[in-house]
């Protein structure tokens, strides 16, 4: 479609224009519109940490930003919307536990599990904080969105293993 075309349909409200080069049929559905126009200019990318966990309901803040991550050595996704915070994760470890999440019906966009996104919380504590870590910890065993073996595995497998298994001996204590 020739960009006058398209833009004739911005225009017209036939589409929204989600980001810059990300347009959207104005009659489809609801959805996380933030969370498709990243899918869509950076497909590569999976949301992660703060993004991951408030999806999964694993807190209740909503994040001020779309916490992404990249592999190491690739160059992340400029976007003007929506805000992005981007983290660059060991390209050997980048694939576990990615999921799937319909952010519309039938619209897709790569996130973490539950598990994985406690585990990076917890490795990553400099970043998002001890509380916020721990809470996200605490929440997940209470909710059994990730069993206690499943975290301690996967923060093995991420090299954590040691204060994963600490952590949740001290909130089960």
């Amino acid at each position: 479609m020739a960009p006058h075309d398209l833009y004739r349909l911005r225009d017209e409200g036939v589409v929204h224009e989600l980001s810059r080069g990300v347009f959207r049929k104005a009659a489809a559905p609801e959805g996380q519109v933030d969370l498709i126009a990243v899918a869509l200019r950076a497909p590569l990318a999976v949301v992660c940490l703060e993004t991951a966990l408030a999806l999964h309901g694993l807190i209740d803040q909503i994040p001020a930003k779309v916490h992404i991550a990249v592999p190491r050595g690739t160059t992340p996704p400029r976007m003007d919307f929506p805000p992005l915070k981007v983290h660059r994760f060991n390209p050997d470890s980048f694939g576990i536990g990615v999921e799937m999440y319909e952010a519309a019906p039938s619209e897709w966009v790569r996130i973490y599990s539950a598990a994985r996104s406690v585990v990076d919380a917890m490795r990553l504590r400099h970043l998002v904080g001890d509380v916020f870590a721990l809470r996200a910890l605490r929440s997940s065993l209470e909710s059994v969105a990730a069993r206690p073996g499943e975290l301690v595995d996967l923060a093995r497998t991420l090299g954590v293993g040691g204060s994963v298994l600490q952590a949740i001996e001290v909130v089960l204590s």
